[in-house]
């Protein structure tokens, strides 16, 4: 589970958890590639002391920036359904939390491109009562799954009749 229980109010259940889909890691994957590839022909083509030394400094700048900042945020950022609320959860340094309640939430609804359904994710929006709109969370694994889980649960939330469905 990537969410804390600490985080969990008493007799509250986790019903989906959940982080960006690894199609989040394709463009630093892609820009390691570049960055080691440039240094790699720099140290064999160019050779010369300083400006190798520089090109690598610059390279291990790049990857820096463009591979483990990505992947450090990919690997802290968690979004969590309970039976009760919305948890999402992003930052390193600075921890940044939103909560919303699930009574609040109005409709789910998701959408994605040939490259989300090749993958198998897609972008999860979520719309609200109040004047914030709509919060997307972009790249969720099995978006359509997620979807009809947590339209399950609002319905149970909004029509506690309807949540003592036998399966007929």
């Amino acid at each position: 589970m990537a969410i804390s229980p600490k985080l969990l109010n008493e007799g509250e259940k986790v019903v989906v958890d959940t982080r960006t889909h690894v199609k989040a890691l394709i463009f630093p994957i892609f820009m390691l590639v570049l960055f080691l590839a440039i240094g790699t022909f720099v140290q064999v083509k160019v050779d010369q002391g300083i400006l190798t030394n520089g090109v690598w400094i610059l390279v291990a700048v790049g990857v820096i920036w463009f591979v483990l900042r990505p992947l450090i945020i990919w690997a802290t950022a968690t979004y969590t359904f309970t039976d009760r609320r919305l948890i999402t959860r992003t930052g390193v340094i600075v921890r940044r939390g939103h909560d919303m309640p699930l009574a609040r939430i109005s409709d789910i609804a998701y959408e994605f491109g040939p490259i989300d359904r090749l993958l198998g994710c897609g972008t999860l929006l979520i719309s609200d009562a109040s004047t914030h709109g709509t919060i997307k969370l972009h790249d969720i694994p099995r978006v359509e799954e997620t979807q009809r889980q947590l339209n399950q649960m609002l319905q149970r939330i909004h029509d506690p009749a309807a949540g003592h469905d036998d399966g007929a």
